[in-house]
């Protein structure tokens, strides 16, 4: 007799359902979220399994590649649409109640299982966002040092990554107490840059091994090393990569700090 099992996960604890064949409950119980206690209490009734299904989540991925490294036919669901089965079922809340839903659903087939993405996406996407926290958190300093010096007639202007910290020092050099508020801000914004210019190397590694990525980089107008930069001469401020096409230019452009994201 073929069995399926329902998985409501929580970060500490994961409700198990096992129901058979004509929907009556084998098993229901509550261990803790570890693949080896969910492991061990699927293989302890000594039963085959059909499906096992489990909703998508922030540890799904994590437990689908665990169960199925255990050779346990585990099927990750689209969480919304197994919340509307579950609603017109007219199914309580608790995780119990949620996990044998998930099991009947296994049972008669009426759900829609996801991608779940391997170790090396998950860790590239980790990359990618972490990456891309820093830049913002680099830009949000510069961008609040260049208004909150602005309220004092200090005037950063169009300067270059490299020249910017020595053009803020410049402009509160006769300002005592400013140099003083100023300073803890440049020394954060010093570390992200160490710390970003790390993380950016680390992609940059990724991508010239990639031959996806290396084909991308052969498109017209973008040189290999950058995703923002023209590579034929033009001003990045006037190109547009489409035909025909024109960028519209704001009237304060040069007013603004301008931030490239380089590849």
């Amino acid at each position: 007799m073929v069995h399926f099992a329902g998985l409501d996960v929580s970060v500490k604890a994961t409700s198990v359902c096992v129901v058979d064949d004509t929907g009556k409950v084998i098993l229901e119980q509550n261990v803790p979220t570890e693949p080896a206690d969910i492991i061990a209490i699927l293989t302890s009734l000594g039963v085959s399994f059909g499906r096992i299904g489990i909703e998508a989540g922030p540890l799904s991925q994590w437990l689908v590649n665990a169960l199925t490294a255990a050779e346990l036919p585990v099927i990750c669901v689209e969480t919304r649409h197994m919340k509307a089965l579950l609603t017109a079922q007219q199914i309580s809340k608790p995780d119990r109640n949620d996990a044998r839903g998930i099991a009947q659903m296994m049972r008669v087939g009426l759900f829609k299982p996801v991608h779940v993405k391997t170790l090396v996406a998950r860790e590239q996407r980790m990359l990618l966002t972490s990456r891309k926290l820093l830049q913002r958190k680099l830009l949000d300093v510069e961008s609040d040092l260049r208004g909150t010096l602005r309220n004092f007639g200090l005037k950063v202007g169009v300067v270059s990554s490299f020249r910017y910290e020595g053009r803020v020092r410049e402009l509160v050099e006769g300002f005592p107490r400013l140099a003083a508020i100023v300073e803890p801000l440049l020394s954060v914004r010093r570390v992200l840059r160490q710390q970003f210019a790390v993380l950016h190397k680390m992609l940059l590694d990724i991508v010239r091994s990639d031959a996806v990525c290396r084909r991308l980089m052969t498109a017209r107008g973008w040189c290999s090393g950058s995703a923002n930069l023209p590579c034929d001469g033009r001003p990045a401020a006037t190109f547009c990569p489409f035909p025909g096409g024109r960028r519209a230019r704001r009237p304060d452009a040069e007013a603004l700090p301008v931030w490239r994201d380089r590849l």
